[in-house]
C-alpha cells in the first residue's frame, strides 16, 4: 500500500484516532529498523546561538536591518 492511498483515509480521522495512529506507527518504527543515522537513547550535542560570543548581538542587527527594509 501507498501513502498516497492511506492519507486521505488518515485525514478523515478525528484527532484522538490520529493520536493513536502515530502512537502506533512510532512504536513500529521504534521496533523496527531505524528511519534515521541517530542512535536511540544516545545524546547528540547541537550547536546553539545561545552559547556562542556574539551571537545575540549579531541576531539584534539582523532584526534590525529586517526592519528597516
Amino acid at each position: 500500500m501507498q501513502l498516497a492511498e492511506i492519507l486521505p483515509n488518515a485525514r478523515l480521522l478525528n484527532a484522538a484516532d490520529k493520536l493513536h495512529l502515530i502512537r502506533v506507527l512510532a512504536t513500529d518504527m521504534d521496533d523496527g529498523e531505524s528511519a534515521s543515522p541517530l542512535e536511540h537513547g544516545r545524546i547528540y550535542r547541537l550547536a546553539s546561538p545561545r552559547f556562542e560570543d556574539g551571537a545575540a548581538k549579531a541576531l539584534l542587527r539582523e532584526l534590525a536591518a529586517g526592519q528597516a527594509s
